[in-house]
C-alpha cells in the first residue's frame, strides 16, 4: 500500500508541474511585453514614459476584466476531453473564441472613440494627455487580439497543452521588442508606434491561435461557425467569472486609495511590495491553473477520488510554496529595498510590509491553489457570491486602518496586516468551507 501512494504522488507530481511550469512562463509574458515597451518609450522623455503608464493602466483594467475568457474555456473543454467528447471540447473552445471576439470588437471601438475622457478621467493634462490618447487609441486593436489570445490560451489548458502558449508568448515577446524597437526609433512614431507594435505583435499570437483551434475543429468535423446558444452558456459562466475578479479588482483599488491618503513615502513602499507580491502570485496562478485543468478533467471523467486527490496534492504545494517563500522573503526584506530606491523612509516602510506579506504566504498559497480547484469545477457562481462577501469584510477592515491612521510606517504595515492576513483569510475560510463539501463536483460534462 505504501509504495501505491508513492507512485500516486509521483504521478500527481509530474502531471502538476507538466502543466504548472510552462504555464509560469506564459504567465509573465505579459508583464515582459509592458516591461519592454516601458524601457523602449522611457527613453523618448519623462512625458512619454508618463502618458504610456497612464494609458496602460485603462488597458488592463479592461483586460484584467476580461481574464474570464481562459478560465471559463479552460473547464468546458477539460470536462469535455475528461468525458471522451474531443468534438464537444472543441465546440466549447469554438464557443470561446467568438465570445472573445465579439466582446474585442465591441470594447476596441468604445476604448478608440472614448479614449480622451477615458484619459481626462485619470487626471492627466498637457502632453502627458497627448501621449496617452496616442497610446490608447492605437492599442485598442491589439486589445481584440488579447481577449482572443485568453480564450485560445483556455482551449490548449482544457486540451492538458500549456507548453504551446508559452512558445507562443516567447515569440510573441522577440517580435514586439523588434517591432517596437523599429517603428518608435527606426521609423520615429513615438508612443503611437510603441502601441502599434505592441498590437501586431498581439495579433500575430492570435492568428496562431485561431489556426490550431480552427485545424483542429475542421479535422474532427465541429463547424467553426458561431453557435448562439454556446455563446450565451459561455456568457453565463463569464459573467459570475467576471464579478469574481472585479471584485478582486475594487480590494486592491480601495488598498491603493487608502495607502495613498497615508502619503508619498507609504505609496510608493506599497507599491514595491504589491510588486513582489504580484510576482510570487504568477507562481501560485501556475499551480491555479494547473488545477483549472486537471480538476476539470477529472470531473469531466466522473473520477471524483481523483478530484479529491489532486486537490490535497496541490493544497500541500500551495502550502508548501508558501512556507519557503515566506522565509526567503522574511530573509532578504531588510535588503529588497536597495534594489529600489534610495529613500530611507521607502526601504524601512517596505522592510516592515514584507514580513508582514512573508507571514502570509503560505495563506496565499491556500487561497490561489483552491481558487483554481474551483475554478476547473466551473463553480463560478459560488467564486462571485464569495467575491463579494470577502469584499464586505475587509471594506471595515481597511476603512478602520483609514480612519484610524497610524503614523509613518506603522500605517503601511496595518495595511498589509489587513490585505495580506484579513482579506486573504476571508477569501481562504469562504474557499476552505465550499472545498470541504461535495456540492462543487459536478460530474460529468455540461
Amino acid at each position: 500500500m505504501p509504495q501505491t501512494t508513492t507512485i500516486t504522488t509521483r504521478s500527481n507530481a509530474r502531471e502538476i508541474l507538466r502543466l504548472a511550469v510552462p504555464a509560469f512562463g506564459a504567465l509573465i509574458a505579459e508583464p515582459l511585453f509592458l516591461l519592454a515597451d516601458s524601457a523602449i518609450v522611457g527613453h523618448l522623455g519623462v512625458d512619454q514614459l508618463a502618458g504610456v503608464g497612464l494609458a496602460s493602466t485603462v488597458m488592463h483594467t479592461a483586460v484584467g476584466l476580461m481574464v474570464f475568457l481562459a478560465y471559463s474555456t479552460t473547464p468546458a473543454v477539460a470536462r469535455a476531453i475528461g468525458d471522451g467528447k474531443l468534438a464537444k471540447a472543441l465546440a466549447a473552445g469554438r464557443d470561446g473564441v467568438w465570445l472573445a471576439l465579439v466582446l474585442g470588437i465591441s470594447l476596441a471601438v468604445v476604448g478608440f472613440v472614448a479614449a480622451e475622457p477615458l484619459v481626462g478621467l485619470m487626471g492627466a493634462t498637457g502632453d502627458v494627455r497627448g501621449f496617452a490618447v496616442d497610446y490608447l487609441r492605437w492599442s485598442m486593436p491589439g486589445l481584440a487580439a488579447m481577449l482572443l489570445i485568453f480564450a485560445g490560451t483556455g482551449v490548449l489548458r482544457g486540451l492538458q497543452d500549456t507548453r504551446t502558449p508559452l512558445v507562443v508568448a516567447t515569440a510573441g515577446f522577440a517580435l514586439n521588442i523588434a517591432l517596437n524597437w523599429f517603428l518608435v526609433y527606426g521609423l520615429h512614431l513615438s508612443v503611437t508606434g510603441s502601441a502599434i507594435g505592441t498590437s501586431i505583435a498581439q495579433w500575430a499570437m492570435a492568428t496562431v491561435y485561431l489556426v490550431m483551434v480552427g485545424r483542429n475543429a475542421r479535422q474532427h468535423d465541429v463547424s467553426f461557425k458561431p453557435d448562439w446558444h454556446g455563446i450565451r452558456a459561455m456568457t453565463k459562466v463569464g459573467s459570475w467569472l467576471m464579478l469574481r475578479t472585479l471584485s478582486l479588482r475594487l480590494a486592491i483599488l480601495a488598498t491603493v486609495l487608502v495607502v495613498t491618503a497615508q502619503g508619498a513615502v507609504n505609496l510608493a513602499a506599497h507599491q514595491l511590495a504589491m510588486t513582489i507580491f504580484s510576482f510570487l502570485a504568477f507562481a501560485l496562478d501556475a499551480l491555479a491553473i494547473a488545477a483549472q485543468a486537471l480538476i476539470g478533467k477529472e470531473l469531466g471523467a466522473r473520477n471524483a477520488g481523483r478530484v479529491r486527490e489532486l486537490t490535497r496534492t496541490m493544497i500541500r504545494w500551495g502550502l508548501g510554496f508558501g512556507v519557503v517563500t515566506g522565509l526567503l522573503l522574511a530573509l532578504v526584506a531588510p535588503w529588497a529595498g536597495y534594489l529600489f530606491t534610495s529613500d530611507a523612509g521607502v526601504r524601512e516602510a517596505l522592510t516592515l510590509a514584507l514580513w508582514v506579506l512573508a507571514v502570509g504566504q503560505p495563506l496565499a498559497g491556500y487561497v490561489f491553489v483552491l481558487d483554481g480547484v474551483l475554478i476547473g469545477a466551473g463553480d463560478a457562481r459560488y467564486l462571485a457570491i464569495a467575491g463579494v462577501v470577502n469584499l464586505a469584510v475587509y471594506g471595515p477592515l481597511l476603512a478602520a486602518v483609514h480612519v484610524i491612521r497610524p503614523d509613518g510606517a506603522a500605517g503601511l504595515v496595518w495595511l498589509w496586516v489587513v490585505f495580506a492576513l484579513g482579506y486573504m483569510l476571508a477569501r481562504g475560510v469562504t474557499l476552505g468551507l465550499r472545498a470541504r463539501t461535495d456540492k462543487w463536483m459536478v460530474l460529468g460534462s455540461h
